[in-house]
């Protein structure tokens, strides 16, 4: 089973952004979604950003980890 956590964009350079997991700023590689912006939610497996997920998507579920944990 593979895991991918939200993650909102905070910089980029080059193919690398600063992502916000949950508080937690780490870079992760997006040069496998298009269009990448700072202020978008991407979600993040194994240090590359795999897909773009919409605001409310990424917070709902953000939601249900706080839950669990």
């Amino acid at each position: 089973m593979c895991l991918a956590i939200p993650a909102r964009i905070l910089r980029i350079e080059g193919n690398l952004a600063l992502v916000d997991m949950a508080g937690v700023k780490r870079e992760a590689d997006i040069r496998m979604v298009s269009n990448a912006r700072v202020g978008e939610y991407v979600l993040i497996h194994a240090g590359f950003a795999i897909e773009k997920i919409e605001e409310k998507d990424a917070e709902e579920t953000l939601r249900l980890f706080r839950e669990i944990a």
